[in-house]
């Protein structure tokens, strides 16, 4: 299994900064790379990942800061992992959204898949809902701190300090701390190799 590592440093990013802490042209250059290689028009694709066509133009551009949900909704369809579009996993990019902060760690790869590894935190309040990830694709998170409601957003499961959740994520699935406490995990996303 080839590894990539990550410096696991803390992020320095203000909590309420939506997108990743990476660099945003950077971001948008792969994006429109990874477009134009699938053959798909940015009009196309915004449809397909449910996003505005203004909203994929400014992430292409490097002129939007894109979301944790944008990014993913947007990488599914394109049926690559994440990191595929982030700055490098040697800069330890931090994507964020409606809750989750998420620090990629370290990267896997074997004959059958890619895998994420993630430093997670969702904050208390609303979750956030993301969208479906392409066919195939397991999560698999580890709390260490508070209590997690995450899942199918059909479905969800609950886990305390101490507890492991594992789902299919390419459907809409939630993460929501329940009650006041920051929950803090690590999340694993299993990409199976497209065949």
């Amino acid at each position: 299994m080839a590894t990539r590592r990550v410096p696991a440093g803390p992020s320095t990013a203000p909590a309420e900064q939506a997108g990743a802490d990476a660099d945003t042209p950077a971001i948008g250059r792969r994006v429109r790379a990874l477009r134009e290689a699938h053959g798909i028009s940015l009009s196309a694709l915004a449809r397909l990942a449910g996003v505005g066509k203004a909203t994929l133009s400014g992430l292409e551009n490097g002129t939007r800061n894109p979301t944790l949900e944008t990014l993913y909704a947007v990488t599914a369809q394109l049926g690559v992992p994440l990191t595929a579009v982030l700055s490098g996993p040697a800069a330890g990019p931090t994507v964020r959204g409606a809750a989750v902060s998420a620090t990629l760690l370290e990267v896997f790869e074997d004959a059958d898949a890619t895998y994420e590894l993630y430093r997670m935190r969702v904050t208390p309040g609303p979750g956030q809902l993301s969208p479906a990830h392409q066919p195939g694709v397991t999560e698999h998170v580890t709390v260490f701190a508070g209590v997690l409601r995450a899942g199918p957003a059909e479905a969800p499961l609950t886990a305390a300090a101490g507890g492991h959740l594992r789902w299919t994520s390419d459907v809409p699935h939630v993460y929501a701390a329940v009650g006041d406490e920051e929950v803090a995990a690590s999340l694993l996303l299993r990409y199976p190799r497209q065949k």
